[in-house]
């Protein structure tokens, strides 16, 4: 991938390919296409839509309902924080105004440095040790703004 863009066509055929033959088979190939390339290139979705014998309005309506899928480009770091009302009674805008505040940027988007993007999660399935927060996939509960603002820089993160 280069700039946010997918490199090769071949490589996304390959992938449909092999996962069009299986029932069930458009989530494992999301989980595949942004596995390989950090989102899910919206402009693809005819061909993906084709590969399974779908509607593109099927397709984007599979890809929207998850939000773990991505339409996007993220920064080499992504950063989830859960907005869910468990979260949001243990303190979770406290680490979203620093998370803001450090970063430069809201939900959604990503650093200058395309190092870190700041996205929104509605329940890990953390609640009871919230407030949670997900660097790249790994989660993390009990945070505070001094916590995460750790986590980032032991990851050479801007913040």
């Amino acid at each position: 991938m280069e700039n946010g863009k997918v490199e090769s066509k071949g490589e996304l055929e390959d992938i449909l390919e092999s996962f069009s033959r299986l029932a069930n088979g458009l989530i494992p190939a999301f989980h595949a296409i942004q596995n390989r390339y950090g989102y899910i290139p919206k402009e693809r979705l005819p061909e993906i839509a084709r590969a399974f014998n779908l509607s593109q309005a099927d397709v984007y309506g599979v890809l929207t309902f998850y939000h773990d899928f991505r339409l996007e480009p993220v920064g080499r770091h992504v950063v989830s924080v859960c907005r869910a009302e468990a979260c949001q009674a243990n303190g979770s805008a406290a680490v979203i105004d620093h998370l803001r505040r450090k970063l430069g940027v809201d939900f959604g988007e990503t650093t200058a440095d395309e190092e870190v993007t700041l996205l929104p999660t509605y329940c890990f399935g953390n609640c009871a040790c919230g407030p949670s927060v997900a660097v790249d996939g790994k989660l993390y509960g009990r945070m505070s703004a001094e916590r995460v603002e750790r986590i980032l820089r032991g990851m050479g993160a801007s913040a």
